[in-house]
Formats: structure tokens, sequence, C-alpha cells
């Protein structure tokens, strides 16, 4: 049996499909539902089971909250598990309320942790390249100490990384379970619909273009980089299940590893891309960017994936190619991953 926590969010429900397509179905998947429309990533999926982990506070006197699901873990309700995917988070960069980031990515994730070292059980999780900061020290996964998060999401993922590197996690006897962190960079594409503002541009852009016909991208405020000429590693979600089936599947070294696709793209590419995939002419405005985000906001990131490369050879779907899929298959369609 495989644990999915965050199996109804994007990440977790993109990877449960591909799990699906590999003829895996023996998967429990563990999430809190809430008000969103996150359900719809779950119906087209099979899976075994379906944990709500609700809130401990609001659901103290049912069957649910974290603290359940951890006591039904340790006690061998959910039966052998062999691998646990841990991708449940609150991924919010404009989260402020610190404890319960510490709560929910930090606490949970040394429980989940911690009982899948005990137990000698494959472990999987999400960090993040937040971790990274305004990337003045580059963006090489060897590197986890002394980094500078400029938001408390990111310092919330650095807090587990550095626990489980201090704890001695990532140890490769030959007898020991794979322990792997994975530090995703700016991951888009279908069952991504549900996350509000923290939706990537291209949706938001998508829809943009259909009310107004034009895109709004954030006006630079640094000499270095002009209009629109900040840049992302954008990496597209089919890609990003590729990868870490093949470090669950192949001889990858317990680790921390980059998630990107080592080329960073500007928005201005973006946006003429996602133009191109709609068959709409390019028409591109500059905003302000809101005072809350001037401070915090990343001009560049670009995965360094030589540690990755190392153990097993990939080829990234093109640029503008995998744009173009998600808006035309999936976009224009209004489908999910799991509908095809």
């Amino acid at each position: 049996m495989i644990i999915v926590t965050g199996g109804a969010g994007f990440i977790g429900s993109a990877f449960v499909w591909k799990l699906n397509k590999e003829g895996i179905k023996d998967i429990i998947i563990v999430d809190r539902l809430g008000n969103e429309e996150k359900w719809k990533n779950l119906v087209n999926l099979n899976f075994s089971d379906y944990i709500e982990i609700g809130n401990d506070e609001n659901y103290k006197n049912k069957s649910f909250g974290i603290n359940n699901f951890l006591d039904k873990l340790k006690n061998g309700s959910f039966g052998k598990i062999t691998a646990l995917f841990h991708f449940g988070a609150c991924s919010s960069t404009t989260e402020k309320d610190a404890s319960y980031l510490v709560k929910n990515n930090f606490e949970f994730s040394k429980n989940l942790a911690k009982f899948s070292k005990t137990n000698n059980i494959d472990f999987f999780y999400a960090s993040s390249a937040a971790t990274y900061g305004d990337g003045s020290q580059g963006y090489n996964d060897s590197k986890i100490f002394g980094l500078k998060p400029l938001n408390m999401y990111g310092y919330s993922k650095q807090m587990f990384d550095i626990f489980v590197l201090k704890n001695n996690f990532f140890n490769n006897n030959q007898n020991q379970s794979k322990f792997i962190g994975f530090k995703f960079f700016n991951v888009y594409g279908p069952n991504e619909y549900h996350k509000g503002s923290m939706k990537s541009l291209i949706v938001k852009a998508y829809n943009q273009i259909l009310e107004t016909g034009k895109i709004n991208l954030f006006k630079s405020y640094k000499p270095l980089y002009k209009d629109g000429e900040q840049k992302r590693d954008f990496i597209y979600i089919k890609d990003v299940i590729n990868l870490i089936f093949k470090a669950y599947t192949e001889s990858f070294p317990s680790s921390i590893y980059n998630i990107g696709t080592g080329k960073a793209h500007s928005w201005n590419e973006l946006a003429k891309c996602i133009f191109l995939a709609m068959n709409k002419n390019i028409n591109i405005n500059y905003i302000d960017m809101p005072e809350t985000i001037k401070e915090k906001y990343q001009y560049f990131t670009e995965a360094d994936m030589s540690k990755v490369l190392q153990f097993t050879d990939y080829n990234f779907l093109p640029f503008a190619d995998a744009i173009k899929d998600y808006v035309v298959n999936y976009l224009i369609p209004c489908k999910y991953l799991a509908e095809e």
C-alpha cells in the first residue's frame, strides 16, 4: 500500500494519476478537501481509500484530524505501507500565520518522517525552491545550510530540510529505505485549478485573455531586468511526476533533489507562448507590483539539475510545447489530468 498525503492537491493528484498509469491502485489518499473544488481532482483517479484529516480544532469531536491519522498510521490500521509520499502542506507564499505553518509543514512532516524511518518505509517529501530565497547563494541542491528564504512558507520547508539532515535521515545504507526530498520550482499544469491566488500565471493569463484580450505582468524594480524579463524555472507537471516516479523506481540515493528544468524563461516568453497556444495576438500590459511582495520577490530562479541527471536520463518537454499541451488539451476543454 502507498500513502500520498496531499493526494487531492495539485502535485499529489497528478502523481496518483501517474501511479494509476503505471498500474498501481493500492493507494491511500490523505488530504483536507475544505471548501475548495479540490475534490474534482479525485473524481477520475483509482485508489483504495481516502482519509480526510480536516482540522484538529474544528473536528476534535469527530474521527478527523492529523493526530487521529497519525494514531491510525502507527497502530497499523492501514495495513503494510511500502512507500509514503508526503506532498500535503500549506503552500501559500503569503501565509502570515507562522504557528500554523510550523504545525502543518514542519511538525506533521517530522512525525511522518520518524514513522517512515522507524518502519523502514520509503519516504518522499515536498520541499521547495522557495528555500533558496533571493538566489544570491545559487540553486544547488547540495547546499542546504545557510539559505535564507524570503517568506515563512519557504522557511517552514527549510526547517524540515535542516531537521532531516541533522538527524541523518539521508542514510544510504544498503538495507535502509529511501528518504528523498524534492525542491519543486515553478510547477504548472492541469489539476492546479483549485489553488486560488497560488495558481500559475498560465491559468490566470488564460482567463485574462478570454476576458480582456491581454495579460498583466509585474513591472521590474531592478535595473538589471526590464519589465517582464524577470525569469523563473517553469516546469510542467507531467515532467515533475515523471521525475518523482523515477526517483521512486530507479536507484536514486537518499538525498534532496531539485525538480526544475535547469533552464529559466522570462514572464514575457511565457506570455507569448500562451497567446500563441490560444491563437491570439500578443498584448502584454505591465502593472505595479503590490507593496506586500516587492521585498520578497524572486527575480531569477534556475534549478541546478546536475545531481538528478547523475542518476537518470530525462528529456524535458520543450517549453513552448508544454504550455501548448496545457492550454490546448486541458484549459480550453476544461479537463483534469485523469480525464484521458
